[in-house]
């Protein structure tokens, strides 16, 4: 299967050091010829390409997005709507009701497949079947060591001097929508939980940073007619973000494995 990369980061590396086997990948897509891409597609030996027009030239049958909000924003639907699938890790984009709407329809009207992985959390298959049964409450707590909470608007104007904390500090508690815009690098779990189970207004989010940890720690709470769940998670940070967590970025190549395979265990 011919695909092509849009992002040039951590998870883009990844992908080309670990792709697996009847995966080529075509062509890595940038934002400008002085994006870091630039440099990876060298070194991997691929095509550097800049906009979609190029993108598409490269003929590739689906996209790993591993860019950011604003290019699911720019990319998304148009490739739908070309007929070329696109993995989606930068899900929190999707709190935007019109954009995911337009996705879904562009896959729909073309065939191609609109697929958003669990990233860099689990239990979602668990929660998809208990939603059928009914569902009453979903929450998810982010919680991670101080410095990855660092250089975001959002916590800047919180003034909290993330250096010198002593113990945990909320950064934000409240409806899924409302949080997940405010991290765009932290939280896109929260947005994959909420368009799997009860969505993105009935989930509940709390952002923790916490210098007592070491790891990425993530706490999903269920609560519904087949009963209670709880699942944690404690992610080791990817060495060059610890924005996200290593499993976040194995969760690319998970979703390329499934891509060309006909055999699923699991919802």
């Amino acid at each position: 299967m011919r695909v092509a990369l849009l992002g040039g980061g951590t998870i883009a590396r990844l992908v080309l050091e670990h792709c697996p086997p009847g995966i080529e990948i075509v062509a890595l897509c940038g934002r400008g010829p002085g994006s870091r891409g630039a440099p990876l597609a060298r070194e991997f030996g691929i095509p550097y390409t800049v906009g979609r027009d190029e993108l598409l030239a490269a003929r590739p049958a689906a996209v790993i997005e591993a860019a950011s909000h604003d290019a699911v924003r720019e990319h998304l639907v148009p490739l739908l709507g070309a007929g070329v699938g696109v993995i989606v890790l930068s899900a929190g984009a999707l709190a935007d009701d019109a954009l995911r709407q337009s996705a879904e329809a562009a896959a729909a009207r073309s065939g191609a497949l609109f697929y958003v992985p669990s990233g860099g959390i689990g239990g979602l298959d668990a929660l998809k079947t208990a939603c059928l049964a009914g569902v009453d409450e979903v929450s998810i707590q982010v919680a991670k060591p101080p410095q990855a909470w660092k250089g975001i608007p959002y916590v800047d104007k919180l003034a909290v001097d993330l250096d010198h904390l002593r113990s945990a500090k909320t950064l934000f508690e409240g409806p899924a929508r409302e949080g997940v815009p405010h991290f765009p690098q932290n939280v896109n779990i929260a947005a994959v939980l909420s368009l799997a189970g009860i969505g993105m207004d009935r989930t509940r989010l709390k952002v923790v940073a916490d210098p007592g940890l070491s790891l990425n720690t993530h706490t999903i709470r269920v609560s519904g007619a087949c009963g209670r769940m709880t699942i944690v998670l404690e992610n080791v940070p990817a060495p060059e973000n610890p924005k996200t967590s290593w499993l976040a970025c194995y969760s690319a190549l998970a979703a390329l494995e499934s891509l060309g395979s006909r055999v699923r265990y699991g919802t």
